[in-house]
């Protein structure tokens, strides 16, 4: 586990399965139509159970870099905040600034519901195909800047299913900070 305080808050990196972590609310790194895929998104909905995916038709979707919650169903977090990063092209394409935007409205989306503690995945590193170097430090910058605007969130978690994954964040975190995470 690596960890950095900003303003009274914790934000940790770890290695493992977002489905099971306890915090308030987990995000998804969800499709526009918010009605399940593959990856993080199938893994969300299948633990969480059919309760999401109803609640997420009455949503009527979302836009790339925006966010919507649901209750977190059958998952120990009791939200799911489904963010929508964008299709990687080739980062001119407003890439980075939709990416950027679904962790700021994520954090906003959990503040507004009064959550004190969140879990990320890497959003669009997956079958979105961001580079997950790029795609870290836009992340945790975004993170880093967007959570003393929220002192009600306590602890936001970035949670790696690979070790390559993890050892990426944990590079970026160091660079962005200018000192080894603890």
């Amino acid at each position: 586990m690596r960890k950095v305080e900003i303003q009274g808050a914790v934000l940790e990196l770890v290695k493992g399965d977002i489905t099971k972590q306890d915090t308030e609310a987990i995000v998804n790194a969800a499709n526009r139509s918010l009605l399940g895929g593959g990856g993080v998104d199938g893994a969300i909905h299948r633990a969480g159970g059919p309760q999401i995916l109803e609640e997420c038709r009455k949503l009527g979707g979302c836009e790339t870099g925006d966010a919507k919650i649901t209750s977190g169903g059958r998952l120990r977090a009791k939200y799911v905040i489904h963010a929508v990063g964008p299709v990687y092209k080739d980062g001119k394409h407003g890439e980075p600034e939709l990416l950027a935007s679904a962790y700021r409205r994520s954090l906003e989306v959990a503040a507004e519901h009064n959550v004190r503690s969140v879990a990320f995945p890497s959003i669009s590193t997956g079958a979105y195909g961001y580079p997950v170097a790029q795609a870290a430090r836009i992340a945790l910058r975004t993170v880093m800047e967007t959570l003393p605007r929220f002192p009600q969130i306590r602890l936001v978690r970035f949670v790696l299913f690979t070790p390559h994954d993890l050892a990426v964040y944990e590079q970026a975190l160091e660079e962005l900070t200018g000192k080894r995470a603890e």
